[in-house]
């Protein structure tokens, strides 16, 4: 901004130096133009110290903001909210009859029962194949 007030200085020191006086016609519009120059540049330059502040104060929310982030995606990440491989189905439980959600993996692990978080009751029991084939025995 201090190069548009350079140039304005400069403009009014060829006008001084052209020797144009003031109280001619030329002379008042000519430094009608110089002050509206002026204040053109005045305003410019306070905009453009706006601006400065506006970017600074820009970053420093950034910089707040991917705290923030970096606080919930730790939180997601340590709590596992955050776990996308997580499957869940829909189950309607035989005992209490609410749909419950169960993460599938439960049903990977072929020794234990699926108890319903309702009722506490099982919705899937584990059946052994160790008693089927004492059954097949027999």
């Amino acid at each position: 901004m201090g190069e548009v007030k350079q140039k304005i200085s400069y403009l009014r020191g060829v006008v001084e130096g052209i020797g144009i006086k003031d109280d001619t016609n030329e002379g008042k519009v000519l430094d009608a133009i110089l002050d509206i120059l002026d204040q053109i540049a005045a305003e410019l330059e306070d905009i453009g110290e706006r601006q400065d502040e506006m970017n600074e104060y820009i970053s420093v929310i950034d910089e707040d903001l991917a705290d923030i982030e970096d606080e919930i995606y730790d939180y997601a990440d340590e709590y596992g909210d955050e776990d996308d491989d997580t499957n869940y189905i829909e189950i309607e439980c035989p005992n209490c009859h609410e749909v419950v959600y169960i993460d599938t993996d439960v049903f990977e692990d072929d020794e234990e029962d699926v108890i319903c978080p309702n009722c506490h009751q099982p919705i899937y029991e584990y059946e052994s194949d160790e008693g089927d084939d004492e059954d097949s025995d027999e």
